[in-house]
């Protein structure tokens, strides 16, 4: 800890700062994941040095300012601090987006754990930016077309199909057995509702 201090004191005016600067601030966050007053200081000391930036196109390095932030209640911090950082894990940046979501509303619930469901609509009323989706969120939905065909399957046959019937309905749309299944499934309690 000390060498990387005297290290980012020394290098602070360069850009951008040595590789081997930027590798010691990776390490460290990985060590000190679980001491929060270390880490807190090194985060604190790469944020308010002029090349923050180049610090933050390391995973490591986010996840912890992102935990540092989280600890101390700064919820919309760590948004930004996401929404603004250059790391290319974007898979795992939008799994830490969740994660600060799912710990704002356990706090405001006072609980510790949440359901799956209550991660769903948690996810739901959160997505996150395009700038961490750049080709953005997964649709779900099927097309028009497929949703048209189940409709009118279900209409004019079965709500119900057997096992035969959604296996042939898997194979005419392209989805899994499964998907069919879920979809009748869904159908049939909006139609009680």
């Amino acid at each position: 800890m000390k060498q990387f201090m005297a290290m980012l004191k020394k290098n602070e005016n360069k850009h951008p700062p040595p590789t081997k600067l930027l590798n010691l601030a990776a390490q460290l966050c990985r060590e000190l994941q679980s001491s929060s007053p270390s880490l807190e200081k090194l985060v604190e000391a790469m944020m308010e040095c002029k090349n923050k930036r180049d610090f933050l196109t390391n995973i490591h390095v986010v996840r912890a300012c992102v935990s540092v932030h989280i600890h101390k209640g700064q919820h919309d911090a760590a948004c930004r601090l996401l929404e603004h950082c250059k790391a290319e894990e974007k898979e795992e940046l939008v799994q830490l987006w969740h994660e600060i979501h799912y710990q704002r509303v356990m706090e405001k619930q006072q609980t510790d754990v949440l359901t799956p469901l209550q991660k769903f609509r948690c996810r739901k009323r959160n997505p996150p930016p395009i700038s961490l989706c750049p080709e953005g969120l997964k649709n779900r939905n099927y097309s028009e077309e497929v949703r048209q065909h189940l409709y009118r399957f279900a209409a004019e046959v079965t709500a119900n199909p057997d096992k035969k019937q959604r296996e042939g309905l898997a194979r005419t749309m392209n989805l899994q057995p499964t998907q069919v299944y879920n979809w009748f499934a869904n159908y049939r309690r909006r139609q009680k509702s």
